[in-house]
């Protein structure tokens, strides 16, 4: 997830934009750049590769000095890791630079028929920001060219796609304009001038007042005052607020562990995995990493899914949806186990290699064992030039941004959400009616609010935390698409409170693991209203007779559970394939917060690494 700072004050701003480059270093980034407009009125810059380290040994051959400044850390997702797509990009004369987070969804559309005369020297979609800005200036006055914040305004309503963005010109160089939408945006306030950010973390060294930008508004910063507009032109009245965090909870949004910030991340993160690939009038999905026709699509007859620890459960949730909606055989592998059985892959195989990292040992060994048997294969993965992205050579990023705690939750959520459209796609391919594909969109669109109501029950999941935080043996039990999610919530559980827990298909129960059901084995159930709620119910009614506790995932609405359980947690009803996106988010938030209860170390738990390169 990219980061910005900027600055226009009386002070050096070199210095201060390296200070705040070095603060959003959490939110995970591989290049890095700066500009800052000089005495003369000049635009200076600097960009690296790597480390804010990097960029700083570049500074030094530079002799960059000015009050005003922009810079950014740059979390690639259109073109590879270099100088050329770091930012800031600028326009064709070099008179305007822009640092932009967020994905411009139409910018191949913008570049090929609205810029066509501009040069571009970067393969990012934010460069399009910078000649859009500059396209615009220079407009007649009349016409109103010569105001960079009206050019920004002008350019943002061709945008389709998501933005945290600010700009400076060389002609006006007393000024920086901002705009956000998707992409926060804090204006910080201080006597002697102002800076912008990502987020509070930067800004808490130089002041505690700040405003907040919202969707659809632009900044103009000025020398002795700011204001704020619509994208209409229309200006804003905003009120100056006082932060009250702490740096090290700025760091972390507010949040006391990141951890807990990316579960509350799950339903924007979701937003950003089906951004620009759902196609409602179609009825289907278009997943372009993929690099195959619709022939080649259709030519599939059977599809294998490898992943390990969450990504294998996303897998096993995957095969369960890509199979109901496309009628193809699936299924879900253990990379670690894959790679040494020899497997059978016959003709028209498609593997699916699912990595949060992209860089995960036995997952890159499994998918070059699959390739060399005449497989197709292809990465999920969340991180741009990663191994498995470049030796796939298609694939789809999941776009959950940086996880900086070791224990997976909003990639979880996101690698659903891709195999999810993946099997949008391929079931429209084949059997799957106009009607119900956009039937399928329209909940795949309703469920970030979904996600946000059950988030809302945080200190209610919270309070059944206190309740078993005791207990050192669980049992997490579902059916159907919910089994994977059983296996993930008790994953989960171990991970970071290091309480034993066991995943378990509940139909499973009597074949031996019901001997171990007393009043001291919590068993955490996901009871939905679906084909298999009276399966599920007589489950839990086999455990309640045995003395266990149970504490429910339900569906809202469902008054029977009451008669099993006192310990509820409801989420709202969806699509029966798309309910563990909403089931799951309890079972991550009752893991965080028995962990918390246990005094673990939430965010890096013992004997774990967030990225296993190593068999």
């Amino acid at each position: 997830m990219c980061g910005i700072i900027g600055y226009l004050g009386k002070e050096n701003a070199v210095p201060i934009l390296v200070n705040g480059l070095r603060r959003l270093e959490y939110r995970g980034y591989d290049s890095a750049g700066l500009v800052v407009i000089g005495s003369r009125g000049q635009l200076e810059s600097a960009k690296a590769v790597g480390r804010i380290d990097a960029l700083v040994e570049k500074l030094k051959g530079h002799n960059i000095a000015g009050g005003v400044g922009i810079a950014h850390t740059r979390w690639a997702t259109h073109g590879q890791v270099t100088e050329a797509n770091a930012h800031p990009h600028f326009s064709c004369d070099g008179r305007i630079a822009v640092v932009h987070n967020g994905i411009i969804e139409n910018y191949r559309e913008l570049k090929e028929k609205f810029l066509a005369r501009h040069k571009f020297v970067s393969e990012t979609d934010s460069e399009v920001l910078a000649h859009l800005v500059d396209h615009f200036y220079k407009l007649p006055t009349e016409n109103g060219g010569g105001n960079l914040r009206v050019a920004l305004e002008r350019s943002l309503g061709l945008v389709v796609g998501t933005y945290g963005v600010a700009v400076v010109s060389a002609d006006e160089p007393q000024k920086i304009v901002c705009a956000r939408r998707g992409s926060p945006l804090v204006l910080g306030v201080t006597d002697d001038g102002f800076f912008i950010a990502s987020d509070a973390s930067p800004l808490l060294p130089y002041t505690k007042k700040v405003v907040y930008l919202d969707d659809g508004e632009v900044l103009e910063i000025l020398p002795d005052k700011f204001q704020i507009f619509n994208l209409k032109d229309k200006e804003v009245k905003k009120t100056v607020e006082e932060i009250e965090w702490s740096e090290s909870q700025a760091q972390k949004g507010g949040f006391p562990h990141f951890m807990l910030k990316e579960i509350f991340e799950e339903p924007l993160t979701f937003q950003d995995a089906w951004r620009g690939r759902l196609l409602f009038n179609e009825g289907t999905a278009h997943l372009g990493g993929l690099n195959l026709t619709e022939e080649q699509l259709r030519e599939i007859k059977n599809v294998v899914l490898v992943g390990c620890g969450t990504a294998y459960y996303a897998c096993l949730a995957g095969k369960y949806i890509i199979e109901q909606l496309s009628d193809i055989t699936v299924s879900a592998e253990i990379a670690s186990e894959f790679r040494y059985r020899d497997p059978v892959l016959p003709p028209g195989t498609l593997m699916v290699a699912v990595s949060q990292s992209g860089e995960t040992a036995d997952t890159l060994a499994a998918m070059r064992e699959a390739r060399q048997k005449g497989a197709t294969v292809m990465g999920v993965v969340n991180v741009v030039g990663s191994t498995i992205a470049r030796e796939a050579g298609r694939g789809v990023y999941i776009h959950a941004g940086p996880e900086l705690a070791v224990a997976s939750t909003k990639a979880f959520i996101n690698q659903l959400a891709v195999l999810s459209i993946l099997g949008l796609e391929l079931g429209r391919l084949h059997n799957l009616s106009l009607v119900k594909g956009q039937e399928i969109i329209g909940q795949i669109m309703e469920l970030p609010d979904k996600m946000k109501k059950v988030l809302e029950q945080s200190e209610a999941i919270k309070k059944i935390a206190e309740k078993y935080q005791k207990y050192q043996n669980f049992y997490f039990i579902g059916r159907g698409f919910n089994f994977p999610v059983a296996m993930e919530g008790a994953l989960k559980l171990k991970e970071v409170s290091y309480i034993h827990a066991e995943g378990v298909a509940a139909g499973e129960l009597k074949h031996g693991p019901i001997a171990l059901i007393d009043e001291n084995c919590p068993v955490v159930g996901i009871i939905l209203k679906d084909a298999l709620y009276d399966k599920m119910m007589s489950n839990l009614e086999e455990i309640k007779a045995r003395k266990g506790k149970i504490i429910l995932v339900a569906t809202e609405g469902d008054t029977k559970v009451k008669e099993i359980a006192g310990d509820i947690i409801y989420v709202p009803p969806t699509i029966h394939f798309l309910e563990p996106l909403l089931a799951v988010i309890p079972l991550h938030l009752l893991a965080y917060h028995m962990a918390v209860l246990c005094g673990r170390d939430v965010d890096r738990p013992r004997n774990l690494a967030k990225s296993v390169t190593v068999e």
